[in-house]
Formats: structure tokens, C-alpha cells, sequence
């Protein structure tokens, strides 16, 4: 049995190292910055270490931790209390994603009023993720990077954090990473729109209509 934990956790740190570089190589990341992690059982939580660069870890480098923000081993990212926020108020959670995805990041400076991505201009955004709410400015590495979560927590599994990144949990690492990469896309369509033109909404009776398809479809980041 501790062969096969041991296995089963070695394949995630794997997995885990490969969700890293795809996210940097889309350019979600950049040098030292983001974290990723996932809850092992109801105690461990495996997550990226802090200051290096999610280009270029190794296995080794990964850290544990316990529910409770214990080291067990290794130099834990020093945004983890955000993660384990998280973990605490979404039983469903099994992974975290931080990342900072330029575009998203981009729409929290440039218009600090809004309260979520303007998510009604695009059918593919409402049912792939609903609303997307734009968390207050916590600065990071504080506890406060975890409290301002707590208002969107269970309900949005993904979210700008505003002027810093996003973040997304899932059910499983390949959920909480899609999470990112539908954030950065659909704000980078949002972004050129506005530049075309301005952004308009989809009518109200069609985006009424999603809303209803998204709930069919259940709370998961498609």
C-alpha cells in the first residue's frame, strides 16, 4: 500500500510539473511566479515550491503540506495560504491554480469598476464557467490573499484576482488548469472587441437561456 501512495504521488508531481509548463508556455506564467497544488487525501496538500521558475522543476522540488499549513517537506510557495483557503471552504476541491494571465490581469487595472468579466457578451463563456468575479486587491504572500476569496467560495471556481493573476480549482488538475486558459482566452476576445468597436451583450432572453444550459450542464470548468 505505501508503494502505491507513494507511486499514485510521484505521478502527480508529474503531472502537476507538465500543467506548469504548459501554463508557461501559453505565457500564463512568467520566471518564479504562479503555483499549483492538490490535495493528496484529507490532510496533505502537494503544491509547487516558491522562487523557481514553473519552466523548469523538477519532482525534487515540490513541497508538502498539511491541511493546517504545516511543512511536511520541501519550501512551499509562499502564497499557499490562498490554496488552503480554498480547500477549506470547497470540499470538492482536489487542485488549485494560480497563474497570471496578462490579458485578464490587464482587464482589473484598466477598469477597476467592474465587479466580473463582462461574461454576457459570449455564449462560450457563460457555459463554460458562468460568472467570472473579479476578487478585491489582496497583496500577496498575506493572509489577506485567502480572506478576500472567501465571499466567492464555494460558488466560482474561477476568479481575477485583481492587479495580480487569476485563479481556478477543479475537481482534478486538468479542470483547474482549463480554468486559465478559457480565463486568458476569453478576456484576449474581450479585449479586441473592445478595441474594434466596444463590447455588446448578448439579449437578455439568450443569455437568460445559457444561464439555464449552464446549470444543466453542473458547476465544473468546461
Amino acid at each position: 500500500m505505501k508503494n502505491k501512495i507513494m507511486l499514485n504521488e510521484q505521478s502527480l508531481r508529474m503531472a502537476m510539473i507538465s500543467v506548469a509548463k504548459r501554463l508557461y508556455e501559453k505565457n500564463l506564467l512568467a520566471a518564479a511566479d504562479g503555483n499549483i497544488s492538490y490535495r493528496i487525501d484529507d490532510q496533505k496538500i502537494l503544491i509547487t515550491p516558491a522562487g523557481c521558475s514553473k519552466a523548469l522543476l523538477s519532482s525534487d522540488d515540490m513541497a508538502v503540506i498539511t491541511i493546517d499549513g504545516e511543512i511536511i517537506s520541501g519550501n512551499p510557495s509562499t502564497e499557499r495560504l490562498m490554496h488552503l483557503t480554498v480547500y477549506n471552504y470547497c470540499p470538492e476541491a482536489r487542485c488549485v491554480v494560480h497563474a497570471h494571465p496578462p490579458t485578464a490581469i490587464a482587464w482589473s487595472i484598466a477598469y477597476p469598476e467592474l465587479t466580473e468579466l463582462p461574461a454576457e457578451s459570449m455564449s462560450e463563456l457563460i457555459l463554460s464557467a458562468g460568472q467570472i468575479p473579479f476578487v478585491p486587491y489582496a497583496r500577496p504572500g498575506t493572509q489577506t490573499m485567502g480572506e478576500v476569496l472567501i465571499p466567492f467560495l464555494p460558488e466560482h471556481r474561477l476568479m481575477v484576482l485583481s492587479r495580480h493573476g487569476a485563479l481556478a480549482w477543479g475537481e482534478d488538475l486538468e479542470e483547474a488548469a482549463n480554468g486559465i486558459e478559457r480565463l486568458e482566452h476569453s478576456a484576449d476576445i474581450l479585449m479586441k472587441a473592445q478595441l474594434l468597436c466596444g463590447i455588446t451583450k448578448l439579449p437578455q432572453k439568450e443569455i437568460d437561456v445559457l444561464r439555464e444550459m449552464r446549470q444543466k450542464i453542473g458547476k465544473k470548468l468546461l
